[in-house]
């Protein structure tokens, strides 16, 4: 429901926006204010978006730059992303790893 809503607000803003009736700053302001919540990564979810990219442990660390033990942590359930790297996972799973490419 938030994700629709979000995406109809800034649909509504770039029209306005190409309409000359918002500025650019204003129309970034609310893309901002519009960006998805980023979830939390079970070890489940982590294994399953690695496998679906086909990537090893040691290919995700390398692109998160981390180490591959942290990863290991991560889907052991002994360690949970935090920061850049649930941002980093959030944004393989939206857009694939062509996002890095």
């Amino acid at each position: 429901m938030r994700k629709a809503i979000a995406k109809s607000v800034t649909s509504t803003v770039k029209d306005l926006h190409k309409s000359g009736l918002v500025d650019v700053i204003t129309m970034k302001n609310i893309e901002k204010l519009c960006i998805p919540e980023v979830q939390e990564y079970t070890p489940e979810k982590i294994v399953f978006i690695r496998n679906k990219f086909r990537l090893s442990q040691a290919a995700l660390a390398s692109i998160f730059n981390i180490s591959p033990s942290t990863v290991q942590k991560w889907e052991q359930g002994n360690k949970k992303p935090t920061g850049a790297s649930k941002k980093l996972l959030d944004i393989i799973e939206r857009k694939g790893i062509e996002a890095f490419i």
